[in-house]
């Protein structure tokens, strides 16, 4: 009885362990997300303030506004992700009045601050909406997020479209740009990206995210120029 006490105490302390190593990896996963975008969209305004200072000081006055909107929303995220980390010692739950984590219904706000920074997007939503698991809807806007973010970094000009598709069984997101690629090759390779590739680490963690939920992510260049990333996430049906 002893020897099996101390077998299901072990199997205990082990799967607290993952439990705790899978939190972990989330929350770094998050703070890639969150730092990538928010510094991204922070270096492209100020080099747009910087370049017409001079000579139209509202316009950037205008950018230096959403640098400092970008600023404020990274340090909020990060305290909610850092609180998970760190529980105040109160004992005061630590997510109380931070902001949630974005899900699809702040996508708009974030196809603004793209917008504003110099990639025009178009999005479309086909069948009917509904509401999905929070975890689904976090990595669905992470996944536009990261695709708008390195095609903001590393195309010249060009224009993007976004795709939400609430199918029956599945939730499929989709993002196109034009212009140059910002891939090394035909796909993100699975192992790991390469430091040039402007992808890579990130579109390699979300498909980590998505194959969670028993979905797939598949990221490439267009013919022409550009990439397409497409993502399908089974979702129980309404």
């Amino acid at each position: 009885m002893g020897e099996r006490g101390w077998l299901m105490e072990r199997e205990r302390e082990t799967a607290a362990r993952a439990a705790v190593d899978e939190e972990r990896a989330r929350i770094a996963r998050e703070l890639h997300d969150i730092v990538s975008h928010n510094v991204s969209v922070m270096i492209v305004q100020t080099a747009a303030a910087r370049e017409v200072l001079s000579t139209l000081p509202e316009t950037a006055a205008a950018a230096l506004t959403e640098v400092e909107k970008a600023g404020r929303t990274t340090m909020t995220e990060l305290r909610h992700l850092l609180g998970l980390l760190a529980p105040d010692a109160s004992g005061a739950d630590a997510d109380a009045g931070l902001t949630p984590q974005p899900t699809l219904a702040a996508l708009g706000q974030l196809v603004d601050r793209i917008a504003f920074a110099g990639l025009p997007v178009e999005v479309r939503v086909s069948g009917e909406p509904r509401p999905l698991p929070s975890g689904i809807d976090v990595t669905a806007y992470r996944i536009v997020q990261e695709a708008l973010t390195n095609a903001l970094k590393h195309g010249t000009g060009g224009k993007a479209e976004v795709t939400i598709r609430y199918a029956e069984r599945a939730l499929r997101v989709e993002v196109l740009t034009t212009g140059p690629s910002v891939l090394t090759g035909d796909a993100v390779p699975r192992g790991g990206g390469t430091e040039g590739s402007g992808a890579g680490r990130g579109l390699l963690g979300l498909r980590q995210r998505v194959s969670v939920y028993g979905g797939d992510l598949d990221a490439r260049r267009r013919l022409g120029g550009g990439f397409r990333v497409r993502a399908r996430i089974p979702v129980e049906g309404p």
